[in-house]
């Protein structure tokens, strides 16, 4: 059975690059929206259709009945919707069987469960979020205040997104194997040590 690492993170933590940091320590295969392009791959829709579905809200997949009000939902666009989905879950299990790999993101420590990854959750705190996304994202339009709203609602967003597929609270400490604050650490660093308790 192949090594696998999944990287659960809180947006502007630094995961994806700490992850990415980690395949290269170890010689592993890095997977963050290369899972994106190969479901554009085995499908008709577009990345960035996929990337609309699988970031958006979840629970417009599924009717909900609330006393006598029924709310409607398109059969179509359900369709299309739960094939991303169930397609997204055959591309990160066959990553997985592949070779030894890191995963970012997209409930992979749920999917890939009885293959038992190591599970790691990046977190930080939200100046050093704002920091790096000055750093790295094309945010220079917002100001500090309207950064930390999107900040927010990203990270809401994941987070429901992993619990209703899930079934689990997202960030919770008893659903990983380990937590990783990269608020005052170098990530070089970081993925060093993790690489090393990891050996």
């Amino acid at each position: 059975m192949n090594k696998i690492i999944t990287i659960g993170r809180e947006f502007g933590s630094g995961g994806r690059e700490l992850g990415r940091k980690i395949a290269e320590k170890l010689g592993w295969e890095f997977y963050d929206k290369e899972i994106i392009t190969e479901i554009a791959k085995r499908t008709e829709f577009s990345e960035h259709y996929i990337h609309e579905v699988l970031e958006n809200n979840p629970h417009e997949l599924f009717p909900i009945t609330v006393g006598h009000t029924f709310t409607f939902v398109d059969t179509y666009a359900l369709q299309r919707k739960q094939v991303v989905f169930s397609e997204q879950e055959n591309t990160i299990k066959q990553m997985a069987e592949n070779s030894n790999c890191v995963i970012v993101g997209r409930c992979s420590d749920y999917i890939l469960r009885e293959s038992s990854p190591v599970k790691v959750f990046v977190y930080s705190d939200m100046q050093s979020k704002v920091n790096r996304c000055r750093e790295r994202e094309e945010v220079d339009h917002l100001s500090d205040k309207k950064l930390i709203k999107t900040i927010k609602k990203i990270d809401k967003n994941r987070a429901r997104y992993y619990e209703f597929y899930t079934g689990h609270r997202w960030g919770d400490k008893l659903n990983y194997d380990l937590m990783v604050n990269t608020s005052k650490g170098d990530l070089d660093a970081i993925a060093e040590s993790i690489c090393k308790l990891l050996k």
